[in-house]
């Protein structure tokens, strides 16, 4: 999906609280795939706001390059360079959206998407488990 946040799992599919299309639950997602950072874009997209409006949101001052916390705002990271771009962690979008828009989260399977290299893969394993079929059978029934 065009709106999934961070890497997908290895695995099968798997049921995530999403926003939208995002992942933002973190007491569901391990905790590797789950440290990813929003850039403004992502933000937007996430929220369903214009740019401007996550302008808005965001906790930033003219003069302070790391304002102090602001359960009102949408927080970024910390910064070291004025010029960074701004970047937002998943979490704090949640809290965001929770607490200060009131967006409820849902829940969606997100399964992963259908490659020729999953195909391939499988036929590999088939093939591996007619091989192992074979050397299993006992040299009774050779």
């Amino acid at each position: 999906m065009s709106d999934f946040l961070g890497p997908a799992p290895a695995a099968a599919p798997s049921v995530l609280p999403v926003l939208g299309n995002t992942l933002l639950d973190p007491a569901l997602v391990p905790a590797p795939a789950y440290d990813v950072y929003l850039t403004v874009e992502d933000v937007q997209r996430q929220l369903r706001r214009s740019r401007a409006s996550v302008y808005r949101y965001a906790n930033t001052h003219p003069e302070i390059l790391n304002p102090p916390f602001d359960p009102n705002k949408l927080n970024p990271e910390v910064r070291s360079d004025r010029d960074a771009s701004l970047q937002f962690h998943v979490r704090e979008v949640r809290r965001f959206a929770q607490d200060v828009l009131g967006l409820a989260l849902t829940l969606a399977v997100q399964p992963s998407e259908e490659t020729t290299t999953h195909e391939l893969l499988r036929a590999v394993l088939k093939e591996l488990q007619a091989i192992r079929q074979l050397l299993e059978i006992s040299p009774d029934q050779k």
